[in-house]
């Protein structure tokens, strides 16, 4: 096992599956996933986005997306309206209800990330977040 803690990619990895398992068990009552609350943030950030926007900048299948989306809108919490520039177009925006969501979820947001970085000091937390923002605007969009 020391050899495959020896490399940052997999470590990187492993936390990954983590943070989605504790996030996962923590949505589990709401009947959503990660992936769900992924596209919710990304909704967070803009004024709306074509399906196939989500699907690019998020990494998901854009069949995916589609259910996704379909989840979302059974709940309230985002809807697809016709996009301004191109009526044949349907953009996905974040409703009221979605936002809401959101604000109730950021506390438990919060306890997901204290419990993966429960070793760190508060300046290492800083540190590893502001590497990790580094390295994800140079190799996630």
């Amino acid at each position: 096992m020391r050899a495959l803690h020896a490399d940052t990619g997999y470590l990187l990895y492993r936390l990954g599956l983590r943070s989605g398992q504790l996030f996962n068990t923590f949505l589990q009552e709401s009947g959503l996933r990660l992936r769900h609350y992924a596209v919710l943030r990304f909704l967070a950030t803009c004024e709306g986005a074509l399906q196939r926007e989500l699907s690019a900048r998020l990494g998901y299948d854009p069949s995916a997306i589609v259910g996704l989306v379909d989840d979302l809108e059974k709940l309230g919490f985002a809807e697809r309206r016709p996009a301004p520039e191109d009526r044949r177009s349907r953009i996905v925006v974040l409703t009221d209800g979605g936002r809401a969501f959101l604000r109730d979820t950021d506390q438990a947001g919060r306890r997901v990330t204290d419990e993966l970085l429960t070793p760190l000091a508060p300046a290492e937390r800083e540190t590893l977040h502001a590497l990790l923002l580094r390295v994800a605007e140079n190799r996630l969009d």
